[in-house]
């Protein structure tokens, strides 16, 4: 993980980290991605981390607020700068997972503003790449932040529902919009949802 992207995750952190063995082992609980199921990385293997009960330490930028303790989340990283996140939630109703999907949106669609509002020192863009047809959804966004120490970072982040489980998937590295590897990103993205039931 670059050392901006570092800065950024642990000043948008919050502590409460819920840690607990995983319900996703249990028999019908969503499945996380693989490794081999992110972007690849030109030169380095993804290596995952267990799936965890709880929220993810640091959490995510501009959604991490809102996941709730019964998030469930995994983590996974390469050796050259490049990280990645899966968290899931499965509600009591599809209803509230519509709800919960629709937050989650609604935060990434102000995130450049929210984040230049936070850090003076940072500034913030982003795009939205569209909804994706699989099961009830998902949106991709992608978001840029340049440090005034330099350090400049893109990051692809994911929001999908199947039923009443919602899915974040996020994605990060060193550089900007021209460093996303968005057909990539959508691709795992999809792999992500198909995989919750």
């Amino acid at each position: 993980m670059s050392r901006g992207l570092c800065a950024l995750g642990a000043a948008v952190a919050v502590a409460g980290v819920v840690a607990g063995t995983s319900p996703a082992a249990a028999a019908g609980s969503p499945r996380f991605l693989a490794p081999a199921e992110l972007p690849p990385h030109a030169s380095s293997a993804w290596v995952a981390g267990p799936v965890t009960a709880g929220q993810p330490d640091p959490l995510p930028m501009c959604v991490g607020e809102a996941l709730p303790s019964i998030s469930v989340h995994r983590d996974y990283r390469t050796d050259l700068d490049t990280n990645a996140l899966q968290v899931t939630v499965v509600e009591r109703s599809e209803q509230r997972a519509k709800d919960f999907a629709a937050l989650l949106r609604k935060n990434l669609e102000g995130c450049s503003k929210k984040l230049m509002q936070q850090y003076p020192d940072v500034t913030a863009t982003q795009k939205f790449y569209g909804k994706l047809n699989v099961e009830e959804g998902a949106h991709v966004y992608g978001v840029h932040t340049e440090a005034t120490t330099g350090s400049s970072d893109i990051n692809m982040l994911s929001v999908g529902r199947d039923g009443t489980t919602v899915t974040l998937v996020k994605w990060g590295q060193m550089g900007n919009f021209a460093h996303a590897q968005v057909a990539d990103f959508k691709t795992t993205t999809i792999k992500a949802v198909k995989k919750l039931y």
